[in-house]
């Protein structure tokens, strides 16, 4: 693995273990020249390509990244680690890939990501909500954080 910091190929893998329920693994690494640290994640590579449907019509294939940054975007801020980002991301993913469907719904993703993120953090949960639901006015930040708080006295 080469560093990204001075380019060596040879860096050593100080810790490994395993994430996402035994599905990835994640290696910290460091490289003998520059003393750098960075972590990387091994995980099977997944067959047939998915592709998420957006509002639109238009068709992209899923991108994991792109799921991750808007997960991380949430959770700025808060305390929230990167590996319960890494593994809401992979249960996400894991539940699109097992419907054996090559099309996908935007919509079911974010549905997917709102559900993760509400288990993870609740502020997390409504900023990533306040984008996908498109509040445009307070009265919708006021209802979802109303249902929320409802939710946890168990009301609903």
């Amino acid at each position: 693995m080469r560093c990204p910091k001075c380019g060596l190929m040879e860096t050593r893998v100080i810790e490994t273990r395993t994430a996402g329920e035994g599905r990835v693994i994640r290696r910290r690494r460091e490289c003998p020249e520059c003393l750098k640290r960075f972590t990387t994640y091994e995980r099977l590579e997944e067959r047939p390509v998915l592709w998420i449907v957006k509002k639109g019509g238009q068709r992209e294939a899923f991108d994991r990244t792109k799921l991750l940054k808007g997960l991380a975007k949430a959770c700025e801020k808060l305390p929230v680690t990167l590996e319960q980002i890494e593994e809401a991301a992979t249960r996400i993913e894991e539940t699109l890939r097992e419907t054996g469907q090559g099309e996908i719904s935007s919509l079911r993703v974010g549905s997917l990501a709102m559900n993760e993120l509400r288990d993870i953090n609740k502020v997390a949960y409504v900023r990533f909500a306040s984008v996908y639901r498109e509040f445009t006015d307070i009265s919708s930040f006021v209802d979802e954080i109303s249902r929320l708080h409802e939710e946890r006295n168990g009301h609903i």
